[in-house]
């Protein structure tokens, strides 16, 4: 009789289901042209059409210390089934709906079910593993979110040539991610040992007593917040304006779009499986400053150029940012937090990260409409390598991390 291996199949889940997130984030942005034209006649259609691949971000802020906090305090399990419930049915709405408001309304709804899909993951993630292994797996969720970009995408751009609402069906995956979760995945129980990070004990329930009225650590965590906050603001740049920046170039349409925009989830890959050797060479704020470069002359090449292969080129590079932010800031993250902190403390992380999405086309709008899109990436190039050399010496400054300590996170 064929045995199911339920571990292999939580694992897979868990790493499948982290695709959501960025899944959410991009899906809309090849048809982001083809729905301007079909709202033209709505005011304000050109900032309201962006506003729907961003507004989820918005309510991922103001959802996720929420989640978190009930990740905390109901579990795991039941935020998840709930969340993925919530994101498959918020998600497929625009398929269906006719008016741009009531569009927005479910976008609104789908940043509620983000927040508790993308922190409950995470989190599963650090309770299920530690040291070398949580590093490793994190690399693979990295790799999974490139690998989730890619796919969505690619599907995205074809989807979008044959009408702006197809893509919307692509949310229909969450359906697929919640049979895994109630299949395969167990709460854990979660042990507190003193003077340390928490750890996953299987059968051992509880907690530390003496941690548990400790205080949250806002100050250790404080700058991985705004990292994390200031890099998808810089990051989402590409899904947010260069599909218009393309489509101002040479009418290219939405699968060389969606191909485009594929482009640094593509090579995000190579580097998030990587994360591991990074981490045992460089310190946290060390690799923050080569994520800050690696966008900054990404945008100096796309702001150079008007040929649709070097801007593809240039969107390479940006990968390597790409690639290990979300393991770097994970494990940065679990590093200074305590196991029975972690819900509220990746739900922090998760808002910061979306609040840096929904604030990035507020940003970046007003610069395009005074300077133009091509300046508009020299601009965001030119932020990305002053805060690269900002870290670098903070890195230098701090002595970093010694490399053993990536072997230590627990």
């Amino acid at each position: 009789m064929l045995s199911i291996d339920k571990t292999k199949i939580r694992d897979l889940t868990l790493l499948l289901g982290s695709m959501l997130t960025v899944l959410a984030a991009i899906a809309l942005a090849p048809a982001l042209p083809a729905m301007t034209k079909a709202f033209d006649d709505v005011p304000n259609a050109d900032l309201l059409v962006r506003l729907t691949l961003t507004i989820p971000a918005l309510f991922i802020v103001i959802g996720a210390p929420f989640t978190g906090m009930l990740l905390d305090s109901w579990g795991r399990k039941p935020v998840l089934v709930i969340g993925l419930i919530l994101y498959g049915l918020a998600g497929t709405a625009g398929f269906f709906l006719d008016s741009l408001t009531a569009i927005l309304v479910s976008r609104v709804i789908l940043g509620l079910a983000v927040a508790a899909v993308t922190s409950g993951f995470t989190t599963l993630i650090t309770d299920y593993f530690s040291g070398p292994d949580l590093n490793r797996f994190l690399g693979y969720q990295g790799a999974f979110l490139g690998l989730g970009g890619v796919i969505t995408l690619l599907a995205a751009g074809f989807l979008a040539d044959a009408g702006w609402r197809y893509p919307f069906l692509i949310h229909l995956f969450a359906f697929v991610i919640l049979f895994g979760v109630l299949f395969a995945v167990d709460e854990p129980e979660i042990q507190t040992r003193a003077g340390e990070p928490g750890s996953v004990s299987d059968g051992i329930a509880g907690g530390n007593a003496a941690h548990e009225n400790a205080a949250f650590p806002w100050k250790s965590v404080a700058l991985i917040y705004a990292v994390a906050t200031i890099v998808m603001m810089l990051f989402f740049v590409v899904p947010t304006q260069l599909p218009f920046y393309l489509t101002e170039l040479d009418g290219v349409e939405g699968g060389r779009i969606g191909l485009a925009l594929a482009l640094p989830t593509l090579s995000s890959i190579l580097f998030a499986l990587q994360y591991q050797r990074f981490r045992a060479r460089f310190s946290f704020r060390a690799i923050v400053s080569l994520i800050f470069l690696s966008l900054g002359v990404s945008y100096l090449i796309i702001a150079g150029s008007a040929n649709y292969l070097i801007i593809s080129a240039g969107l390479l590079i940006s990968g390597i940012g790409v690639g290990l932010y979300a393991p770097n800031l994970n494990v940065w993250l679990v590093s200074v937090i305590q196991a029975d902190m972690r819900g509220r403390a990746i739900g922090g992380l998760t808002m910061s990260i979306f609040l840096g999405q929904f604030l990035s086309p507020l940003a970046t709008q007003p610069i395009m409409q005074q300077v133009g899109l091509s300046r508009m990436f020299v601009v965001a190039g030119l932020t990305a390598m002053v805060l690269a050399a900002l870290f670098l010496a903070m890195a230098l400054r701090h002595n970093p991390e010694p490399a053993v300590q990536a072997q230590a996170i627990s």
